[in-house]
Parts: structure tokens; sequence; C-alpha cells
């Protein structure tokens, strides 16, 4: 089994490091760690160092430092606008997408968007994404933290924003002709996929992202659930770019 890796603020310079506050609880006590075992340090922008534990304290672990590695940020970077879903379906989908290898995920308040996200309940919400996010890259050893973007609930018009300024964009939608395993990608800047709730993405928005440049695409014959669809498309892209 692969070293646990743990998220610090920034990385130790010198040769030893006490992790401490919640990840060294987690290390600790949740984890069990024990003196001669191996461990990850990172600090979510491709920064990680290598370590061993040499002692273990009450909700903390201390640990020699080793190598230091700078991982350069993902080029293209691979974002996804997804529509809020209700229930735990928005939560899966960060989730997977996360281990998957997503670079930035925006929320976006499609008209058939079932959950509203709205004052106070949108940021917590976006806040659990961003949770989920978090420990979804810790389970996959990712030295780069998927962003989870700012506004709780990205509107039509800012998403087809976002589309327009993009270097490719792609609408996953049932009724398109291309599929995403044969549409051109560029070699660099930002790829954005958007995914469509549960009830999928009605005819208005589709003309909305396609005017802003977006190409509608498929996968397959299949129609796949918003929890789905994303990292099953992230796949086709990760493997096309060489990044698996």
């Amino acid at each position: 089994m692969s070293a646990p890796l743990f998220l610090v603020e920034s990385l130790p310079t010198g040769s030893t490091f006490t992790l401490d506050g919640p990840e060294g609880h987690h290390a600790a006590t949740v984890q069990r760690l024990r003196a001669g075992e191996a461990l990850i340090l990172a600090d979510g922008r491709g920064g990680i160092a290598h370590g061993e534990v040499v002692a273990v304290g009450k909700g903390s672990v201390d640990v020699a430092v080793g190598e230091r590695i700078q991982e350069p940020a993902a080029d293209p970077r691979l974002v996804v606008v997804q529509g809020i879903a209700k229930g735990d379906r928005g939560e899966l989908a960060v989730q997977a997408m996360t281990e998957t290898g997503v670079d930035e995920i925006v929320p976006w308040a499609a008209s058939r968007s079932v959950a509203q996200w709205r004052g106070d309940r949108g940021f917590k919400a976006r806040d659990k994404w961003a949770a989920t996010a978090r420990e979804a890259a810790k389970q996959a050893r990712r030295s780069w933290l998927p962003r989870v973007a700012g506004d709780p609930d990205c509107s039509t018009k800012q998403v087809a924003a976002r589309l327009a300024e993009a270097s490719a964009a792609f609408v996953l939608h049932e009724e398109a002709t291309e599929r995403l395993t044969a549409v051109t990608l560029p070699g660099a800047g930002e790829i954005v996929l958007v995914v469509g709730p549960e009830g999928g993405i009605s005819d208005a928005e589709v003309t909305a992202f396609r005017d802003a440049g977006a190409i509608p695409v498929r996968l397959g014959s299949a129609v796949l659930r918003t929890s789905t669809a994303g990292v099953a498309a992230l796949s086709v892209l990760s493997a096309r770019l060489h990044r698996w």
C-alpha cells in the first residue's frame, strides 16, 4: 500500500517536521501511524515531501523529512461545470472527478437543477464540495488540490462566458452527434466540460453554450447519471491527453 498523504499549509524547509492539528490527529489517532512508517506531505500546489515517522505524540507525529519534489500544474487544465444535483449526487460526482484528475469544478445553477444554492446555504454547500474534493485528493495521493469555484452557483450567463474564454469547450448532451473520443483537443490552455443536472440541459442552455463556442458531445448510446457523466468524460480526456 502506498504511503498516506497529508496536507500542510507549506512544505517544511528543515530536516524534521511536526505534523499536528487535524492532519496530525488523523495520522496519529485515526490512521495510527507508527515510527518507521512512510508518509507524504503535500501543500496542494504541487509540492510534496516524502518523510518517515520518527515519533508519535497525542494528536501529532514527528517526521524526518526526505526528498522534496515540485510537480508542475497540468496543462491543459480540465475544468468541469457541474450542474447542481439533489441529495448526495453532487458530492459523489466531486469525489469521483477529483480521483480522476479534474483541476477545477464549477457549481452551475442550471434551469433544471432541483436543489437551489441560495444565500448561506449556497456557501455551505460549496464548502462541502470543497471538503469532499480535499479528502478525495488525499485518498488519490494528488499533489495538486482541485479548485472548487468561489461562486456557489454560477449562472448560465457566467458559464457561457467561461466557455468563450476556454481553449476548448464541450457540453455533454444525449442528442449530440459528435463523440468526445474524436473531437480535437488543444495542447495547452483550458478544456471546459459542462455536465447537466438530473433533468438534463435545456435547449436554451445548449444554444447559449453553443453560441459561446462550445461543442455538444456524447460518450456513447447510454445516458449517464449526473454523478457519473463527468468522471466518464474525464476518463476519456485523461487517456487522450496521456495523463493516464
